[in-house]
């Protein structure tokens, strides 16, 4: 098969299409004939060097496509069927496995991290990692929703506890979790504030749903959050970007407000006050992914049309390497997908 490996890290040239063995089948495995792969800000940070990673690999975690072969084990499931993946492994046998909290698992990665993904002709995976999809999404809609919605919903909604009437600061809300996170947010009846960095991205954010949004490169965002909301701040801070607003999202809070982040594209490195932490009575949430039950609950808004996948721009598999530089240079507002 075909397939986008990288056989050294770096930037967007080590990407190579080249020729790979077909995966081997097992027993509980399905084939799955790739026709979309979406691109996440993982993809970069995998391609320019993460512990763990064996080389050489091949990235992609948003997978869709159909079935082309089921193992021997395999029930309930057939050749020719249209479905996407759940972007995650793990044991499936461990107690935090089967009390339903698969991202506390000790074998828990990222399809496309720790194991190669999806930038391929063909993938071979368990089938508790397959979900069919409906006629009505495409193979590049299907694609663009895995990670984003099931890492936002799982922010949101397991994490945060969102309830209807609270206020939600959405950190670049162009991106593709943060565009996920505007839509669930207002599932949720929230007032959504948002962050962007050119018109065109602010006016997306407004027609995604975003009661409000912030240009963080010409407005300073804590001050617009403090005048937007009459200086009552904000109940959730969507987090993802890290040092570059880590100071502006922890003054956005409310007293007895959360922050919950589950990421740093800008960088890792945060300092804060610890005695504004308690004195305010904040909390500050960690967020990897989600669990199998975060993911069929959110999968049941987009199978419905409550929401939607936003794509950006499509590039072929070959032409891997510009989708990658697309994205570094954050020119995107949603997800960027590779065709197969």
């Amino acid at each position: 098969m075909k397939a986008v490996r990288f056989h050294e890290f770096g930037g967007p040239e080590v990407l190579r299409y080249e020729d790979v063995p077909d995966p081997q089948l097992r027993k509980d495995q399905v084939l799955i004939r790739v026709r979309a792969c979406a691109l996440n800000h993982l993809d970069l940070w995998v391609r320019k060097g993460l512990p763990g990673v064996k080389l050489p690999h091949i990235n992609g975690s948003d997978v869709a496509g159909e079935i082309a072969e089921v193992g021997e084990y395999v029930r309930d499931i057939r050749a020719g069927q249209r479905v996407l993946l759940v972007p995650m492994v793990f044991c499936n046998r461990c107690p935090q496995c089967t009390s339903g909290q698969q991202s506390l698992c000790r074998a828990f990665t990222v399809l496309g991290n720790g194991v190669d993904g999806g930038n391929a002709e063909l993938i071979a995976m368990p089938v508790f990692n397959v979900v069919p999809i409906p006629d009505s999404l495409t193979f590049e809609e299907a694609a663009a929703v895995p990670l984003v919605f099931l890492t936002a919903w799982h922010m949101l909604v397991s994490r945060c506890h969102i309830r209807p009437g609270q206020t939600v600061l959405v950190l670049a809300g162009g991106s593709g979790v943060g565009s996920a996170a505007i839509q669930i947010a207002k599932l949720f009846a929230a007032t959504v504030i948002a962050t962007a960095g050119d018109d065109e991205k602010v006016e997306r954010s407004r027609q995604l749903g975003a009661d409000h949004v912030i240009n963080h490169y010409q407005q300073k965002i804590s001050d617009e959050v403090r005048r937007l909301t009459n200086r009552e701040l904000c109940d959730i801070v969507f987090e993802h970007v890290g040092a570059a607003t880590w100071e502006h999202s922890m003054r956005s809070i409310k007293p007895g407000g959360c922050l919950v982040t589950c990421g740093a594209t800008s960088g890792p490195d945060a300092k804060f006050d610890i005695r504004f932490l308690f004195a305010r009575q904040l909390s500050f949430l960690g967020s990897y992914m989600g669990n199998m039950g975060d993911f069929h609950q959110v999968m049941q808004h987009i199978f419905s049309g409550r929401l939607k996948a936003v794509i950006d721009t499509t590039f072929a598999l070959k032409d891997a390497a510009a989708a990658h530089r697309h994205l570094e240079n954050k020119e995107q507002f949603g997800k960027v997908v590779l065709k197969v």
